[in-house]
Order: structure tokens, then C-alpha cells, then sequence
């Protein structure tokens, strides 16, 4: 993580925190390579959306397919990954008191053209997710290639560019976002961290 990335004074600013950097260009490129060989594998899946049992497929809404990450992780990147946002879950807890507990992530591959309406990361019948975490694995994105991720703030709609090594974190039950089609092939890993429950 960079030493000098104030995550947890932006999200309290705003409710987002915008990280260029956050992992390292080997790092970036070792999960790039994790991810492409999972989906050679046809580990991923398409993915869905709502909870539980009312969980079901909306190409319409939701373009992209994912493969879940498990935590701990046989793999030495995908535990580095864990470890730097771990730090950030460490940090925010301590000046913003959320109670960030468990992390669940998952890759995510948007093929190009596809995207993700308008949304929040927290279920209506769910409020266990309090921290939202995209970090981008993208080799060279430019300008024209699209896919941003747009969120939607207090003071207007705000545009990122999912540019390899980006952390983008916000609070899981305020930010509205989407994420624009690409012209390209869009790699990201996807998390939350939840807080503890009554029930687990």
C-alpha cells in the first residue's frame, strides 16, 4: 500500500478514496496473470445479482463474469492483495470506527461492450457490507478504452479510469456507482469487507 494514501480522510471526506498505485506494476501484473489463467480454466462464472434466493442471472444490468477468491488464499499474489487491504481495513477502523471484519473478493472480467447499472453494494435485506474495494489489474489502459467506473456523490457524478494498480474504496451503503462499457477487456478484483453479525 502507499505509504502515503490517506484512505480513511478521503472516505471521511467524501465517502471515497481514490488510491493510483496502491499495488505495484509486478504485483498487478502477477494477479492479471492469476486471473487469465482462471478464466483458461473456465473457473469463472456470469455473474448475478441480488441475495440469496432472489440471487438471479441480468445480462441486462450486469455484464461481467467473476471467480470468488478464497480467503487465505493458496496463492502468494492473491495473499499480498489480502495483506494490502487488510492495512487499509486496519486504518479505517481506527479513524472511522466501521467495524470492517471479513473480506470477501472475487475477480471480475467485463468483456468489452458490458457493464453494471446503477447501484449500491449493500442488500436491502443485508447490512453486513461496509466497505467497498475495486482494485484494477488492466495492462495499459488509455484514454479511449473506456470502462470507467462512475460514482455517483454528493456533489456530482465522478469518473475513474480503471487503470492497473488503482484502488478505489467507498462506503458500501452511500455510493451509487456503475461501471461504463469498455472497448476492451476490463480486469478488476472486486471486495467487501463486512462487519460482524449476530449471527456470525
Amino acid at each position: 500500500m502507499r505509504a502515503d494514501a490517506d484512505v480513511a480522510g478521503a472516505l471521511a471526506a467524501s465517502g471515497v478514496a481514490i488510491v493510483p498505485g496502491f499495488l505495484d506494476g509486478a504485483l498487478t501484473a502477477r494477479l492479471r496473470g492469476r486471473a487469465q489463467g482462471l478464466d483458461r480454466a473456465q473457473a469463472f462464472v456470469a455473474a448475478g445479482v441480488g441475495h440469496g434466493a432472489a440471487r438471479t442471472r441480468r445480462a441486462d444490468v450486469r455484464g461481467d463474469r467473476i471467480a470468488w477468491i478464497d480467503t487465505p488464499s493458496d496463492d502468494a499474489s492473491e495473499r499480498s492483495l489480502a495483506g494490502a487491504l487488510d492495512a487499509v481495513r486496519r486504518d479505517v477502523n481506527r479513524a472511522l470506527a466501521l467495524g470492517a471484519f471479513d473480506l470477501e473478493m472475487h475477480y471480475a472480467i467485463y468483456p468489452p461492450g458490458a457493464g453494471y447499472a446503477r447501484h449500491r453494494d449493500r442488500f436491502r435485506d443485508d447490512d453486513a457490507r461496509v466497505l467497498s474495494c475495486v482494485v484494477y489489474l488492466n495492462d495499459a489502459w488509455g484514454e479511449g478504452d473506456g470502462g470507467a467506473l462512475r460514482l455517483h456523490l454528493d456533489d456530482g457524478a465522478r469518473d475513474v479510469a480503471p487503470i492497473g494498480g488503482t484502488l478505489v474504496a467507498f462506503l458500501s451503503d452511500r455510493v451509487e456507482h456503475e461501471v461504463l462499457p469498455a472497448k476492451r477487456e476490463r480486469l478488476a478484483v472486486a471486495g467487501w469487507y463486512r462487519r460482524r453479525t449476530a449471527s456470525g
